[in-house]
């Protein structure tokens, strides 16, 4: 149900673009008007997410590590896993945010005969990672379209994605990787049935959406043949708040353009935000040392209590007559 309503949901999609560009001919809407709402959409979507997640109390360290705290000097610590120090939270996000240490360590747990076993399962880090990657460098890529004269890291970038080229124009490393990661990540989501039980519409609609806005810009470069020129005049438009529609844009552009534009608006609302969530996390970006110093909770306001001393005193006579121990007589 959940997978096939995500999958209805990008047809539509792509439907839309097809019909407002192609029958409708809302050339100006598909290149203007929506790209401006849905970067709209993400800033102030992203800042509010953002504040939100700061302004959350987080009164005590959260230590969900194994590793050893910092603690006795005779006792042996681990920096990576417990932090005690602001160079080893650095050295621990940098790690999990690079190279998704937390997911290297994913475990995959089956029966074998009448007990539990567990086992490395590094496939998913490794499509995670691909998938990570490939998108980052898609983008550094694509920003040869909004930048006059191109920037040299991106030729560089460029050069080295299309070093095993095999046609004209050139097939790029990031884009096959890309497909082949994402299409991992959905058959996974699909053939084992623990993950299959736990996904929801959430977890199949960003993998079609972001399939649709890779296959869509193969097919724009590799089969379309757009007018490139009139592509990056779009562009630098978009970016200097002086947009021209271009005559000659092929339709599989604004199709992709569209998609593009519905990733980047429902990508804040979504589980993707675990891009500015990771920063956020307690368990990654504070040190662990509540065993060598006393947290107290900021918000904490005075409670009346009523010790032990003050209760014998007031029931002393009923506790002695009741044969309760009390310690003093009088």
């Amino acid at each position: 149900m959940g997978m096939g309503f995500s999958l209805f949901a990008v047809v539509i999609l792509t439907c839309v673009a097809l019909a407002g560009v192609g029958a409708a001919g809302f050339n100006y809407f598909f290149g203007v008007i929506i790209p401006y709402i849905s970067i709209a959409l993400f800033i102030l979507g992203f800042i509010y997410r953002v504040v939100r997640w700061g302004a959350s109390p987080v009164p005590f360290r959260i230590t969900t590590t194994c590793g050893q705290q910092k603690s006795l000097p005779w006792i042996r610590s681990s920096r990576l896993e417990n932090p005690a120090d602001t160079v080893g939270v650095v050295l621990r996000m940098a790690l999990e945010v690079l190279l998704f240490r937390s997911l290297f360590r994913n475990t995959k747990t089956q029966l074998q005969g009448q007990k539990a076993g567990y086992a490395s399962a590094k496939w998913l880090w490794l499509a995670g990672l691909t998938f990570h990657y490939a998108f980052l460098t898609i983008v550094i890529r694509h920003t040869r379209f909004f930048t006059e004269p191109i920037p040299f890291f991106v030729k560089w970038i460029e050069e080295l994605d299309g070093l095993f080229s095999i046609a004209v124009p050139t097939v790029y490393l990031t884009d096959l990787a890309l497909v082949g990661a994402v299409t991992f990540l959905f058959v996974r989501r699909v053939v084992i049935p623990q993950v299959r039980y736990i996904s929801l519409p959430a977890d199949y609609f960003p993998l079609f959406l972001i399939l649709a806005v890779a296959i869509s810009g193969i097919i724009t470069r590799h089969f379309s043949k757009v007018d490139l020129l009139g592509v990056k005049s779009l562009a630098l438009g978009l970016f200097t708040f002086k947009p021209v529609i271009p005559e000659g844009v092929g339709l599989s552009f604004y199709v992709h353009l569209f998609l593009v534009c519905a990733l980047i608006a429902y990508f804040p609302f979504s589980k993707l935000m675990h891009m500015g969530g990771v920063f956020l996390s307690p368990t990654r970006n504070l040190t662990g040392d509540s065993r060598r110093r006393r947290h107290v909770n900021p918000w904490n306001y005075p409670v009346k209590v009523h010790t032990y001393e003050e209760y014998e005193e007031e029931f002393r006579d009923k506790m002695i007559q009741a044969g309760l121990p009390v310690e003093k007589r009088e």
